[in-house]
């Protein structure tokens, strides 16, 4: 789908805030899995999503331990391998936590998985995988992908995949 898929960090998190204004200015279609009241159900559309988004971000940012969304990374990484996926993964994660994260023991398996997860990313040669060091880089990079997709969505038809 020709949709950006904002991933990574939930919670209280305003990350997403400014990049939602800035496709809603653009018309950029996106998927917010972020919900106030997140049920159960709503894992089957955020799966869809997940799976089908033309680029899928995922920041790690330092308000959370990030436990659950350095998961997902892996599972998209793990998308992103398949040879026929032309979907585009862009990947943020920030190597300290804030002061108010305290808790000992989370905070040093949160610190541990960052660095590992950052260097095996590092490590990969996939066309379709991007990694930044800001929210602002992956912005202007998802921005970037999606005017790049956009483009090439006309030539879908000659593509004996898409048949």
């Amino acid at each position: 789908m020709l949709v950006i898929g904002l991933f990574g960090t939930c919670g209280n998190s305003k990350w997403r805030e400014p990049f939602k204004k800035k496709y809603a200015e653009k018309g950029i279609p996106y998927f917010d899995p972020n919900r106030d009241n997140w049920k159960a159900e709503d894992a089957v559309e955020e799966a869809k999503h997940l799976a089908e988004d033309e680029v899928i971000l995922f920041p790690i940012t330092n308000e959370t331990y990030a436990t659950g969304s350095l998961s997902e990374v892996g599972f998209s990484i793990l998308q992103a391998i398949r040879l026929d996926n032309q979907r585009k993964f862009v990947v943020m994660i920030q190597q300290e936590l804030l002061p108010e994260l305290n808790n000992e023991v989370a905070c040093k398996e949160s610190l541990r998985a960052r660095a590992l997860v950052a260097e095996h990313l590092k490590r990969l040669r996939l066309k379709n995988l991007y990694v930044v060091d800001t929210l602002e880089q992956m912005l202007d990079v998802s921005i970037k992908l999606f005017e790049v997709a956009k483009l090439q969505e006309p030539l879908a038809v000659y593509n004996p995949h898409n048949k």
